[in-house]
């Protein structure tokens, strides 16, 4: 590899696309969308600010997740398309690997569709002629080639593809996941085929998702992540830059997903005929405060707030005490307990009280809920009503109940 002359020069390149928000499916909307000034673009920035050489005789990776630009950049090395900003210079003649099969006619035969490739990569021909057996061979379909293409699956297109493309001579390759073409043996044998792609000293720009593959040819590598460079060095060092990235985006994701979980927990959530509203839920303390926090063994009331819209007739209540993963731990209700309520109606409170705390140290939720006496109306299910906590020793399990010791010996 020389480290002097350049292959590829990229210079400050980026490339922006519009997608619209309308589709005009008449001529009508297309005329009248033509002389709108606001046609309803969003302007996509797949590449921003993109600048590296590469230098002739290097196999050189470009690294990215999906849609962080890498493919976008090959083809604007390949004229594909057109930057919106910056240039790119080529000094030497460039074959892409990237649409393979671009070309080929499907009522053509396989012996046909390798002269006309043949012709578009530059061959005449008696140089298809004095190469047809060998891209026979390595595509492993000589039985096939008087058949019509469209006849071909999609496998048997692809190797047939290939084995014309690595014919070209060209000075520089550009490479789009062409590996991953055929199956295991013939994977192999494209791997062997840029192993000596590699030993002629021909410039390749290679892009993969297979990170084994990028280290074990490139020299460099380049990574590409949403749209922008984050970095150029040795191939080893820019896979361990990627796979930071990644690892910090999904870090990022993980907190996202927490912070929206620990969210929708705090949301107070209804559901019920709502003729009586349960407002809110209070923790109070041994001395009757109203509290977040408790202690082991402490005696506690909860309190739930009510809003009765209309005269509600001896209902029943239930409450239910839920650790942090939303496993219920205490249920009582007021039928269970033979306590009658009474009638109902404006606003009010319900004291359950504790005479001790069972709960051992941890976070808890409270939810309630408000039904007739039979339990076949169900007027309100109020869940994330309250969070508190429980502080003190740890004690094994999710409740303790002091027992009554005895040995017998």
């Amino acid at each position: 590899m020389s480290s002097t002359e350049i292959a590829v020069h990229i210079d400050n390149v980026s490339k922006n696309f519009k997608l619209p928000h309308e589709k005009s499916s008449t001529l009508k909307s297309t005329l009248v969308n033509f002389w709108r000034r606001d046609k309803g673009y969003e302007t996509q920035h797949v590449l921003e600010d993109i600048s590296f050489d590469i230098y002739k005789g290097e196999f050189f990776g470009i690294v990215g997740r999906n849609g962080s630009g890498k493919s976008t950049l090959l083809k604007l090395i390949a004229e594909i398309y057109s930057t919106s900003k910056g240039s790119i210079t080529i000094n030497g003649k460039l074959t892409p690997f990237i649409e393979l099969g671009v070309g080929f006619n499907p009522e053509l035969t396989g012996r046909e569709n390798v002269y006309l490739n043949g012709a578009l990569l530059g061959f005449n021909h008696k140089e298809v002629d004095a190469m047809y057996n060998d891209i026979v061979d390595f595509a492993e379909i000589p039985k096939f080639m008087d058949q019509k293409l469209k006849n071909y699956s999609s496998g048997m297109q692809v190797r047939l593809a290939f084995s014309i493309a690595i014919r070209a001579n060209s000075d520089i390759l550009l490479i789009d996941e062409v590996l991953a073409v055929g199956d295991l043996p013939f994977q192999q044998k494209c791997f062997e085929t840029f192993k000596d792609i590699k030993r002629s000293g021909k410039t390749v720009i290679f892009v993969s998702h297979d990170l084994g593959a990028v280290e074990s040819f490139c020299d460099r590598a380049v990574v590409i992540n949403n749209g922008k460079m984050r970095g150029i060095g040795q191939t080893r060092e820019m896979i361990h830059k990627y796979g930071s990235i990644l690892a910090d985006e999904e870090q990022i994701k993980q907190e996202a997903e927490q912070k929206k979980k620990e969210s929708d927990r705090k949301k107070v959530l209804h559901t019920g005929t709502g003729d009586l509203l349960i407002t809110k839920a209070e923790l109070l303390n041994a001395k009757g405060e109203v509290t977040k926090s408790l202690d082991e063994g402490e005696a506690f009331t909860i309190r739930t707030h009510y809003l009765a819209k209309k005269d509600i007739p001896n209902p029943t209540l239930g409450i239910g005490v839920m650790d942090k993963e939303d496993n219920s731990i205490l249920g009582p209700n007021t039928k269970e307990a033979k306590f009658s309520i009474g009638a109902l109606n404006g606003e009010g409170y319900i004291d359950a009280k504790f005479a001790s705390n069972v709960l051992a140290p941890g976070t808890y939720s409270v939810r309630a809920a408000m039904s007739d006496y039979d339990g076949r109306t169900p007027y309100d299910f109020a869940e994330n009503l309250m969070r508190f906590k429980v502080v003190g020793d740890q004690r094994f399990g999710k409740v303790y109940l002091e027992p009554t010791w005895k040995v017998k010996k």
